[in-house]
C-alpha cells in the first residue's frame, strides 16, 4: 500500500482530493486540517484523520511521525494548504504577507523537509505541490499571493533536481480558476487591505467585481473534482510530468502570457480591470 499524506483536506481542492483517492484500494490516504473536527465526515471514506498544521512545527513533526511509524515512511505528499491574500502592494501589511508565506511557502517547505529523509531510506517518494497558474502569470491586486506561488514553483523546479538521485519524483499541480471558497476569501482580504478612499480604491473595487464574475462563470472555472482528478495523475503516474496545468481557460492565460511577452499581457490586464 502507498501512503499519501495531503494536507488543507477540509474544504475545495483538498477535500475532493481526499474522496477520490480513498476509493482506491492501493492507497492508504491520510486528510488533515488543523482542527480534526472539520474533517470528521472523511473518515467515512476510509481515510484516516490527523491534526496538522502546516505553520506550527509540532503539529507537522507529530502527523509525518504518526504516518513513519505505523507505514515505515510518507510515500507521497500532497502540499495542498494555502489561501489567497490580496491588496495593493502598498498597502497590504506585512505582517498579513508573513502569514501567506507561512502557509503558503514555509509549510510547505518544512513538511517536504521533515518527509523526505524517509522517503530516501526507501528509495522512493512523491512531492506533489498543488501551486497556481498564479505561479505563471501575474493580475493586479494580488502579487503577494502570486509572489508565494513564484516562490512553489521554484522551490518544486529545484527540489525535483535534488531529490531525484534518490527515487524521489516532485510534480507541480497549477489549477486556474476553481470553484471553492478560495475567491471569497481573496475577494475579502482584498476589501479588507485597501485604504477607503485611498489611491487603489478604484483598482480594487473593479478586480474584485472581475474575480467574482470569473469564479461564478462556469466556461471559466472548473469544480475541484477536475483539479482532484489532475492530482490523482500526478500521485499515481509511473512518471508524473513535472508541471500539470488544470484548465483549458489556465491553459490560454499562461501560454499567452508566454509567448506574446509581459507588455502585451499588461495590456490586457488594463483592459479587464478598467
Amino acid at each position: 500500500m502507498t501512503t499519501v499524506l495531503i494536507t488543507g483536506t477540509s474544504s475545495g481542492i483538498g477535500r475532493a482530493t481526499v474522496r477520490r483517492l480513498a476509493r482506491r484500494r492501493d492507497l492508504t490516504v491520510y486528510a488533515t486540517a488543523r482542527k480534526v473536527e472539520a474533517i470528521a465526515d472523511l473518515a467515512d471514506t476510509g481515510a484516516r484523520l490527523l491534526p496538522l498544521d502546516v505553520t506550527d512545527e509540532a503539529s507537522m513533526r507529530a502527523a509525518v511521525a504518526a504516518v513513519e511509524a505505523e507505514h515505515g515512511q510518507v510515500d507521497v505528499l500532497v502540499n495542498n494548504a494555502g489561501y489567497g491574500e490580496y491588496g495593493p502592494i502598498e498597502e497590504t501589511p506585512v505582517d498579513r504577507v508573513r502569514a501567506q508565506f507561512e502557509t503558503n511557502v514555509f509549510g510547505l517547505s518544512r513538511l517536504t523537509q521533515l518527509v523526505l529523509p524517509g522517503m530516501r531510506r526507501a528509495g522512493r517518494g512523491r512531492i506533489v505541490n498543488v501551486s497556481s497558474m498564479g505561479g505563471r502569470l501575474v493580475f493586479p491586486g494580488g502579487g503577494y499571493y502570486h509572489a508565494s506561488k513564484y516562490a512553489v514553483e521554484a522551490i518544486s523546479d529545484a527540489l525535483r533536481q535534488e531529490v531525484r538521485p534518490f527515487g524521489v519524483d516532485v510534480a507541480i499541480v497549477e489549477p486556474g480558476l476553481i470553484r471553492t471558497g478560495f475567491g471569497a476569501v481573496a475577494a475579502s482580504s482584498l476589501g479588507s487591505g485597501t485604504t477607503p478612499d485611498g489611491p487603489y480604491r478604484t483598482m480594487t473595487e473593479t478586480v474584485d467585481r472581475v474575480m467574482a464574475a470569473s469564479y461564478e462563470n462556469k466556461l471559466l472555472a472548473a469544480t475541484p473534482e477536475t483539479v482532484a482528478r489532475v492530482i490523482e495523475r500526478a500521485v499515481t503516474a509511473r512518471r508524473p510530468r513535472t508541471r500539470y496545468l488544470v484548465t483549458a481557460a489556465a491553459w490560454a492565460m499562461v501560454h499567452t502570457r508566454r509567448l506574446l511577452g509581459a507588455r502585451f499581457f499588461d495590456g490586457v490586464n488594463r483592459l479587464q480591470f478598467r
